[in-house]
């Protein structure tokens, strides 16, 4: 279904730094925790959570895939095993990102890219 807010671009005010946007240990791409976080500046593949899609507009960007086992988009960089540690089947089933050094998982991701404006 398609209808008017869908074509209102989503306004981005933040710039990117690695400290803000870790880059995912298992996936190409950056996390970004909030959709009002997307950094206006960077064009890479970006790790939105799943409620981008209320504010999803396909002419500002493109839906790359999402977090999953199977990497259907093509981004998944690592599979974690046993070794890897006690959660790694958590770690293959999300995105994974390091905190005080220690992999963590996150929530389910969409995977986006800005589109060139």
């Amino acid at each position: 279904m398609d209808f008017a807010e869908r074509h209102e671009d989503l306004v981005l005010h933040r710039k990117y730094n690695p400290e803000d946007y870790p880059h995912f240990d298992n996936y190409d791409a950056i996390n970004v925790d909030k959709t009002s976080d997307i950094p206006a500046d960077y064009d890479g593949p970006m790790g939105v959570p799943i409620t981008f899609l209320d504010k999803y507009n396909p002419e500002q960007f493109e839906i790359l895939g999402i977090t999953d086992r199977d990497n259907n988009s093509g981004l998944k960089t690592k599979t974690y095993s046993r070794k890897d540690g006690p959660n790694y089947s958590d770690l293959n089933r999300r995105g994974a990102v390091k905190i005080d050094g220690k992999l963590t998982p996150t929530y389910a991701r969409l995977f986006i890219r800005k589109l060139a404006s």
